[in-house]
């Protein structure tokens, strides 16, 4: 007589979140963090046509990390929620916290009940009226939902790349100051991320009823030389030095590392 396999459910839990969250840290990570005009929302993503950032509403964004066929079918499902809530009710009553509940019930249903979990974490961001009122929804892959108020970190390395933009952030910055700060927390320090491996886009809530605003390359580009300039801006050397400073920076070049010999 054959014995009946058997799984304690802690296990069989811990396993799923395990899968899941091995699963999600190969994607590539998304930052989304509060500036003085809405909310900025940062990811690596050379890719022109699969967005892991889009609109869902009026002044309501989204953003995924982890299995792009899954997170995208929450996108959808979400974007007809709101569509159908708005023609039914109010505009006005379509808002990011009622979403993300929706998101979270559903999530948590499937990670519960279902043999496979959604490799998944997604985002929900609201921008509001007035600065203090924005609003962000980190929904991990088993429905828990963590409320942001200043920044938040999807996908792989998250601790890590929350603890770097942890120490930059500042309230009220710039969208080119919370843009740098935003790419060299996804770098590291160790590596430069230039504009078109990156997929930007912002709830500017002086955009009107319809907040949501991708930022092209050329701008991200723009913005990021912007602050290039302005961090050296100050720290170079004074005029009359500056051909000295020159010759030095040539010499550091050489391979040996020598003074030039012509």
């Amino acid at each position: 007589m054959t014995m009946p396999f058997y799984v304690a459910p802690e296990q069989f839990m811990k396993d799923k979140a395990d899968f899941a969250r091995k699963n999600i840290a190969r994607g590539r990570p998304l930052v989304a963090t509060v500036y003085e005009g809405g909310v900025l929302i940062c990811s690596e993503n050379p890719s022109r046509s699969l967005h892991k950032v889009s609109e869902i509403y009026d002044r309501i964004a989204f953003g995924g990390v982890g299995k792009y066929n899954e997170f995208d079918q929450l996108r959808r499902a979400g974007v007809q929620h709101a569509d159908v809530k708005g023609y039914q009710f109010s505009r006005d009553d379509v808002d990011a916290r009622s979403l993300a509940n929706l998101y979270a019930q559903y999530m948590g249903a499937v990670f519960t009940h279902e043999m496979k979990p959604l490799e998944v974490e997604i985002l929900v961001a609201e921008v509001g009226a007035r600065p203090g009122e924005d609003q962000m929804f980190h929904i991990l892959y088993d429905g828990t939902v963590v409320d942001e108020d200043r920044f938040t970190v999807l996908g792989g390395e998250a601790e890590a790349i929350a603890g770097r933009l942890s120490r930059a952030f500042r309230p009220e910055w710039s969208l080119g100051e919370a843009l740098a700060a935003s790419v060299d927390a996804l770098g590291g320090g160790e590596r430069k991320v230039s504009a078109h491996e990156l997929e930007v886009a912002v709830l500017d809530r002086g955009n009107g009823r319809r907040a949501f605003r991708r930022v092209l390359e050329e701008e991200v580009a723009q913005l990021l030389a912007g602050q290039q300039s302005l961090g050296t801006a100050g720290s170079g050397p004074e005029p009359a030095d500056e051909a000295q400073g020159q010759a030095g920076a040539v010499d550091e070049a050489r391979p040996d590392g020598g003074p030039d010999s012509g």
